[in-house]
C-alpha cells in the first residue's frame, strides 16, 4: 500500500480565499515529503466551489515540484476534450521536465455539463473527444514528428517540444467514477487506473478495481504491473469524539459544493453519461456518517483509521489511497494534524 495526497478545492469562496487554499496546500505538500507519502495530485475543474479554483493543474504541481525533492506529482485529471492536445502535450511535458521526471499523467472525461456548454462541447462526444486526445498527446510525446487525422484534430508534420524526461514517456493514467467499460479500455490500453471512490462505496470501486485487474491480464500485459489509485477523504485527531466532530463540518461543506454543481445535471441527458442524470438524487441520500460506513472517508483516531485502512485492502488489494485531507474551510492545523497523525500511527505498518 501507498499512501498520497489529494487536493481538489472544496471550500466556500466566501469564506476561503483561493490564495489561503493554495498556501495550505503548499505546506501540506512540504511536510509530505519529508514524512514518506508517495504523491500529490490535483484536478482539472471549473465555475464552481467544487474543484472550479483548479482550472490548471500543471500551475499548482509546478509549485510543489518547486518545494519537494520526492514526492510524484499527478494530474488527477486533466481534459483532453477542453484543451488542444498540442497545448496540453507540450505543458505536462515542460511539468515533466521541472520536477526532474516526477510527473504521472492522469486523463479525465469531466462529468459537469455546464464546463461542457462554456467550452462549446457536446457531451455526446466526450469519450471519443477523449480517446483521440490522449493518442494524440501520446504520440506528440514519442515522436518527433507528427502527422495526424482525426475526427476533431489535424497535425500536419508537427514536432512538440520539451520532450518529456520519463521515456517513451509519464506514466498515463485514466480517472474513472463508475464506468465499467472506461476501466476495461484503461486496462487494454496498458494505462493506470485512478477511481473516485465518493460515488460507488467499497462494493462499486471494489467491483471497478477486479474488472481493471481482470482486464489487464486478458491483455497479456505483464503480470502485477498494474497500478491503481483510490481517492479518499481522511481525517484525523487525537480523539475518536474530536475526529467525528471535525470530519463532520469539513464534509457538510463539502458535500453542498459538490450538490451545487451536480445541480446542472437537472433536465439533462447524455449518451456518454448514462444514469448521470440521477447523481444528484443519489448524492443527496449521502451523510457524513454514511460516507465513513462506505470506506468513502477514513475518520477517527490513529489505531481507528489504521483498521479502517485494513478493510479497504482487503476489499480493494494493494493499492495507493489518494488522501485527501484539505476539503471544506478547513483550518490549517486540522488538515496537518491529519496528516502527522497518520504518518505516524498509520503508514508505518505498510512499509515493506
Amino acid at each position: 500500500m501507498k499512501f498520497g495526497l489529494n487536493f481538489i478545492p472544496t471550500f466556500q469562496s466566501s469564506k476561503v480565499s483561493a490564495e489561503d487554499y493554495f498556501a495550505q496546500a503548499l505546506r501540506l505538500c512540504e511536510r509530505a515529503d519529508t514524512l514518506g507519502y508517495s504523491s500529490a495530485k490535483t484536478v482539472e475543474h471549473y465555475f464552481h466551489d467544487y474543484g472550479g479554483h483548479s482550472p490548471n493543474p500543471s500551475v499548482l504541481l509546478a509549485a510543489i515540484a518547486a518545494r519537494t525533492t520526492k514526492l510524484r506529482l499527478a494530474t488527477g485529471a486533466v481534459i483532453p476534450a477542453f484543451n488542444n492536445p498540442i497545448k496540453l502535450a507540450g505543458e505536462l511535458a515542460m511539468l515533466d521536465n521541472i520536477s526532474h521526471g516526477r510527473l504521472d499523467v492522469g486523463f479525465g472525461r469531466a462529468f459537469i455539463p455546464e464546463e461542457f456548454q462554456a467550452f462549446n462541447v457536446p457531451m455526446d462526444e466526450s469519450r471519443a473527444r477523449f480517446e483521440e486526445g490522449i493518442a494524440l498527446i501520446r504520440q506528440l510525446w514519442t515522436q518527433e514528428e507528427v502527422s495526424f487525422t482525426g475526427n476533431y484534430h489535424h497535425l500536419d508534420h508537427i514536432h512538440s517540444s520539451p520532450k518529456p524526461v520519463q521515456q517513451p514517456h509519464p506514466p498515463m493514467w485514466i480517472a474513472s467514477i463508475s464506468s465499467l467499460e472506461g476501466v476495461r479500455w484503461a486496462a487494454q490500453q496498458g494505462y493506470y487506473l485512478m477511481i473516485v471512490s465518493s460515488v460507488g462505496g467499497l462494493e462499486r470501486t471494489s467491483q471497478l478495481a477486479h474488472t481493471y485487474r481482470t482486464a489487464w491480464k486478458e491483455a497479456e500485459h505483464l503480470p502485477g504491473t498494474e497500478q491503481i489509485q483510490v481517492v479518499v477523504q481522511c481525517y484525523l485527531a487525537e480523539s475518536h469524539e474530536q475526529a467525528l466532530e471535525g470530519f463532520k463540518q469539513a464534509r457538510s461543506v463539502c458535500m453542498d459544493v459538490f450538490a451545487q454543481a451536480l445541480r446542472s445535471w437537472q433536465g439533462q441527458t447524455s449518451s456518454a453519461y448514462l444514469g448521470y442524470e440521477r447523481l444528484l438524487g443519489a448524492f443527496s441520500k449521502q451523510t457524513w456518517q454514511t460516507s465513513i460506513e462506505e470506506g468513502t472517508a477514513l475518520v477517527g483516531t490513529p489505531e481507528e483509521v489504521l483498521e479502517q485502512v485494513y478493510t479497504l485492502q482487503r476489499w480493494y488489494g494493494d493499492v495507493e489511497l489518494s488522501l485527501e485531507i484539505l476539503f471544506g474551510n478547513m483550518p490549517d492545523m486540522e488538515s496537518m494534524r491529519t496528516l502527522e497523525l497518520f504518518a505516524q500511527g498509520v503508514m508505518p505498518h505498510f512499509q515493506s
